[in-house]
């Protein structure tokens, strides 16, 4: 067996599926279903078995998958330590960022990034999941989290604030909206749980629809259907909506910077770190009022 199979037992293993196996690893379902039935065949003996919830590790899956686990950590290990040793801003860094921030703000910071460093190419990974950095799920990883538990390094930039906003069109039929503490309105939901709305500034206001990306409920909010309670520096820079009056922002999250250590060193990862924090904390008010 060669590691490249032994990386897609991992996948399987991991994504429970030919086809989450395939995403994960960016190749297609032929490819993924290829490399198994070659491990199979090479070992002798079936190494998973389809069940109602997907494929399962057999017994000799089972067997295989700690070594599997140990070399892929082996072969991560040295890949960073090699990659500590560039000493020239240049080359690639992969940043796994959320999709709200990759569609708003971080295409000006791209911008500004790309004229002082023109020869560093940036990789973008846009997922609201958290990047494995020790498994160099990326290099890079732009957090908006209360806290960080990962063993990585990195730092807090800033707690940025949210905020209601509506299209102009929905604040002039609702002009009393903080007043009636929402009552008669609506605001865009983002998850199954409504808790939110009770400890909200507008708690009478009741849910209408479900929007899982900041970009859709932004989007919704800018057609009428209701209020969106959304960062402030997302939905300041839109033409589309405006804070609803009256009602106060509020601190949500933070923003991280993070790396795994084994990179502190690396010369294109140090410089879009530095380059990042400054920027972001240069337009410090844009996120906090």
């Amino acid at each position: 067996m060669n590691w490249d199979q032994l990386r897609v037992l991992l996948a399987i293993h991991r994504e429970g599926s030919l086809r989450g196996a395939a995403d994960s690893l960016g190749v297609n379902h032929a490819t993924v279903a290829r490399a198994l039935q070659g491990a199979e065949s090479h070992l002798g003996t079936r190494l998973f078995d389809r069940s109602q919830k997907g494929l399962r590790p057999t017994q000799s899956g089972e067997l295989i998958l700690p070594h599997a686990l140990e070399m892929e950590k082996q072969i991560i290990e040295v890949e960073r330590r090699l990659t500590g040793l560039d000493a020239k801003p240049s080359g690639t860094v992969r940043v796994s960022i959320p999709p709200s921030f990759a569609q708003g703000l971080f295409m000006e910071f791209l911008a500004d990034f790309t004229q002082a460093y023109s020869q560093i190419m940036i990789d973008v990974v846009a997922t609201n999941r958290f990047s494995d950095l020790n498994r160099l799920e990326a290099d890079v990883s732009v957090r908006f989290a209360e806290s960080v538990e990962d063993d990585v390094v990195g730092r807090r930039l800033l707690t940025y604030v949210i905020a209601a906003f509506a299209s102009p069109a929905y604040i002039e039929e609702h002009p009393d909206i903080a007043e009636k503490q929402g009552e008669g309105t609506h605001w865009i939901g983002w998850g199954s749980d409504d808790e939110w709305v009770a400890k909200s500034p507008l708690p009478k206001a009741s849910v209408r629809h479900r929007l899982p990306e900041v970009f859709m409920q932004a989007e919704a909010a800018a057609n009428g259907i209701g209020m969106a309670w959304i960062p402030a520096v997302l939905g300041d820079k839109r033409s589309d909506i405006f804070r609803v009056p009256n009602v106060e922002a509020r601190p949500d999250r933070s923003i991280w910077i993070l790396l795994h250590g084994d990179l502190r060193e690396t010369a294109r990862v140090r410089a879009f770190v530095d380059f990042f924090s400054a920027w972001t904390l240069k337009r410090r008010n844009q996120f906090v009022m």
